[in-house]
């Protein structure tokens, strides 16, 4: 028996950077790129084909159309789609924007074929991934912005989940990302 394949929409506009993620994803085997285009008139286009995407691919820097506008708007009218954006390193208030907008993850342009992959896969699945750089990034906006209000930071802000207990607690044991990935069964690249 066959796993159903996971349902990808592409908006990218640089035309060489779309059809290359979208050859090599339609080449795993495991996606179904739905469609790939410069802009959110996809989405239009998509919606009347009757195929729902599992994933958005969207470039964050779209010049036609404001990307978190657009994220926004999918994020609206598929609510079962979940929405990566795609950039080369984009700015704090950026990254902010697009948790609010309601992203659901996070990949740079110049990520691997296998962190595409992974991040897809774990997005379609209902995890929620950015790269490290966006996290640590993230995190110290966070705590600057609670510093400079004066109002703290509250403990529910730095609870974490089961799986970063276990992370955190096999760290302190010493093993390598390698190593946790491995026997968490999960990407060297969620580790960090």
């Amino acid at each position: 028996m066959s796993m159903q394949k996971i349902k990808v929409l592409l908006i990218e506009d640089n035309r060489l950077l779309r059809e290359g993620i979208a050859a090599a994803l339609a080449g795993h085997g495991d996606f179904e790129v739905i469609a790939a285009a410069e802009d959110g008139d996809t989405a239009e286009k998509m919606k009347e084909s009757g195929k729902t995407p599992d994933v958005v691919l969207l470039d964050l820097g779209l010049a036609k159309t404001d990307s978190l506008k657009l994220m926004a708007r999918l994020s609206t009218e598929l609510p079962e789609t979940r929405i990566i954006a795609m950039d080369i390193l984009p700015e704090q208030d950026d990254i902010i924007e697009f948790v609010e907008a309601g992203g659901a993850g996070f990949i740079l342009k110049s990520a691997s074929l296998e962190d595409y992959v992974e991040t897809i896969k774990a997005v379609a699945a209902g995890e929620k991934v950015l790269p490290t750089v966006l996290t640590a990034s993230l995190f110290t906006h966070i705590v600057e912005s609670a510093l400079s209000s004066g109002t703290g930071i509250p403990d529910s802000a730095v609870q974490l989940t089961i799986r970063e207990k276990e992370i955190v607690e096999l760290i302190s044991d010493g093993l390598s990302n390698k190593e946790i990935a491995a026997r968490l069964h999960i990407a060297t690249h969620l580790i960090r």
